[in-house]
């Protein structure tokens, strides 16, 4: 499954495609722990130091937010959906 990632979290994992070892099946949790473990840099930027996702933090399946629609990271992924994780976004 890849992660598509934006920002200074592409910066941080070394690209904006990253390729983790998760498939149908497994939740966008899952995903999301297989990233972080394969980019340890990532883990202070996206998590905090409870452990839990930061609020700022967006994960996209398909294009919809998890947090706000579905199962957040619970849901179950299918064969070819995408994943994405956004940071913040500001401009003025």
């Amino acid at each position: 499954m890849e992660w598509k990632l934006f920002a200074d979290l592409a910066e941080h994992a070394g690209g904006k495609h990253v390729e983790v070892d998760i498939g149908p099946g497994d939740t966008v949790g899952d995903a999301l722990d297989a990233l972080l473990a394969e980019h340890e840099a990532l883990e202070s930027r996206v998590l905090t130091d409870e452990g839990e996702l930061r609020e700022h933090i967006n994960i996209l399946r398909n294009g919809s937010n998890v947090g706000t629609n579905g199962d957040g990271l619970d849901a179950t992924l299918d064969d070819g959906d995408e994943l994405a994780l956004f940071p913040p976004v500001s401009g003025g």
